[in-house]
């Protein structure tokens, strides 16, 4: 079997060694760096756009379907009067109806309202608290086990050194 592949192009101190690659990588890296960081901006500012045009059509929308929830009420109340039942009536049913959805959705909001707190991360990052304080514990308890066992080890040399020189 023949090698087909040619010779590399030049005398060998051009081809690129290693360090002349991480030399290069490493002038490259504030050129790409910047790029990064200019899409990140780029791609921040069109997203607070974004956010903004959401928040505006949202406003918009919860304008046009408390209008409607006004109009079904309203044609509701008619209906009701059609029927031959009196304006208290009416309005009483309607306020109990609108009283009852708005104590659930403050009862839901306060259910929801702990997770605010982002409480898995919390847990995550204590665990890891946890953890490193279980280390460093771990670590002093090892450094105080050498310690002792140092000193022990002292002790039994000076025990050693005075019986076998007892006049010392």
């Amino acid at each position: 079997m023949t090698d087909d592949a040619p010779p590399p192009d030049g005398p060998p101190d051009e081809i690129v060694s290693l360090p002349k690659a991480i030399g290069a990588l490493f002038a490259d890296l504030p050129g790409i760096l910047t790029d990064r960081v200019r899409l990140l901006s780029l791609e921040l500012r069109r997203a607070t756009n974004a956010l903004g045009q959401m928040v505006a059509l949202g406003l918009l929308a919860a304008i046009l379907v408390a209008t409607a929830w006004l109009a079904f009420w309203v044609g509701l109340a008619a209906a009701f009067l059609a029927l031959g039942v009196a304006w208290p009536w009416i309005v009483a049913l309607v306020l109990f109806i609108n009283l009852s959805a708005a104590a659930w959705c403050v009862q839901r909001v306060k259910r929801l309202a702990p997770l605010l707190a982002l409480p898995a991360t919390l847990r995550r990052l204590s665990d890891a608290d946890d953890l490193e304080g279980d280390l460093h514990r771990q670590h002093e308890q090892e450094r105080q086990d050498a310690d002792e066992l140092q000193q022990q080890r002292q002790r039994e040399r000076r025990r050693q050194q005075e019986t076998e020189h007892p006049d010392g």
